[in-house]
C-alpha cells in the first residue's frame, strides 16, 4: 500500500507526518515549496505525476469542495492519473450531499471512504484524532492500521456519506459553542471577571464544552475571522451542515450562528 495525502496544511502535514513515524510508505502532495515543510520535505512533492506514481491509497485533507474537486478531477486530476488507485479516503470537512454524489464521478472500481476527523491541529500532532467513518466495514478494515497511526477514537457511522452527516452535525455544535464561548468571555471582560478564573469554573460546570475546556491549546480559540483561517473554516462547516439539512428544518439558529462566527474579531491573551 502506497499511501498519499493530498492537502499537507495545518491538518494534513501532521497526519502526514503520523504515517511516517508509523513507517507507513507515506508520501505528500500540497502547492507549496516542497523545502518549505523542513523534516518532511523529502515525503513532499507539489508535482502531481510524482505523487500520483504507485498511488494506491489517496487521503484528501484540502480545504474545500473547490480544491476536492481540483485534487480528484481537474488541476491534480488523481482519479485518473494515478492508474494504481484502490481507494479515496475524504477527510475534509464538505457537504455531505456533494460526498455522496463522489460515487457517481469516481469509477466503481475505487472504493470511497468518508472520513471526517476532529480534535484541531493540536490533537493532528499529537495523533490522537477522532474519526467518523462511513464506508463498507470491510473496506474500512483496511485502513484502520493508517488511521491508528493518526488516531484515538473512530466511529463508524454508516455507509458512505454518514460519517461526513455526522461530522457536519459535530461541527455545528462546535461553532455554537465556539461563538457562546467567545461572546460570554467578552461580556466577562466587561464585568470584571478574570478570563482564566471564568474558564476553570465553565470547565467544571453546566457550560462546560469543547472549546472553552481547550481553549489554551486550540489554535484558532483566540482568532478573529479570516477567509484563510480556522474560523473561516468553521463558517464554511457551517454551511455544509445547512446544505444537508431537512427540508423542513428551521434554519434560523445556525443561520445566526454563522453570523456570529463570521463578524468575531482577535481576542487578545489576558
Amino acid at each position: 500500500m502506497t499511501v498519499g495525502i493530498a492537502g499537507c496544511g495545518r491538518m494534513g502535514g501532521p497526519m502526514l507526518a503520523a504515517l511516517c513515524t508509523a513507517r507507513v510508505s507515506a508520501r505528500g502532495f500540497d502547492v507549496k515549496d516542497p523545502k518549505s515543510y523542513g523534516a518532511l520535505s523529502d515525503v513532499m512533492t507539489d508535482d502531481p505525476d510524482k505523487f500520483a506514481l504507485g498511488l494506491t491509497t489517496l487521503f484528501t485533507v484540502v480545504r474545500d469542495i473547490a480544491q476536492t474537486d481540483e485534487a480528484l478531477f481537474t488541476d491534480q486530476a488523481l482519479v485518473s492519473r494515478a492508474p494504481a488507485l484502490e481507494r479515496i479516503v475524504i477527510c475534509s470537512t464538505l457537504s455531505p450531499r456533494y460526498v455522496r454524489q463522489l460515487r457517481a464521478r469516481v469509477p466503481n472500481h475505487i472504493t470511497l471512504i468518508d472520513a471526517p476527523m476532529s480534535g484541531a491541529a493540536i490533537a493532528a500532532r499529537e495523533a490522537r484524532l477522532s474519526f467518523m467513518l462511513g464506508g463498507d466495514p470491510a473496506e474500512i478494515a483496511k485502513i484502520q492500521p493508517l488511521l491508528d497511526a493518526m488516531g484515538s477514537h473512530f466511529h463508524h457511522m454508516g455507509d458512505f456519506g454518514a460519517g461526513m452527516s455526522a461530522k457536519v452535525l459535530n461541527n455545528l455544535l462546535a461553532a455554537s459553542s465556539t461563538a457562546m464561548t467567545r461572546l460570554v468571555l467578552d461580556w466577562a471582560d466587561d464585568a470584571g471577571i478574570d478570563e482564566r478564573a471564568l474558564l476553570d469554573l465553565i470547565g467544571t460546570s453546566s457550560g462546560q464544552n469543547w472549546l472553552a475546556s481547550g481553549f489554551d491549546n486550540i489554535e484558532f480559540a483566540r482568532d478573529g475571522h479570516a477567509s484563510d483561517n480556522t474560523i473561516g473554516i468553521l463558517v464554511k462547516d457551517v454551511e455544509s451542515a445547512l446544505d444537508a439539512a431537512p427540508k423542513s428544518a428551521d434554519t434560523t439558529l445556525p443561520r445566526a450562528v454563522q453570523d456570529v462566527i463570521r463578524n468575531l474579531k482577535p481576542r487578545a491573551s489576558r
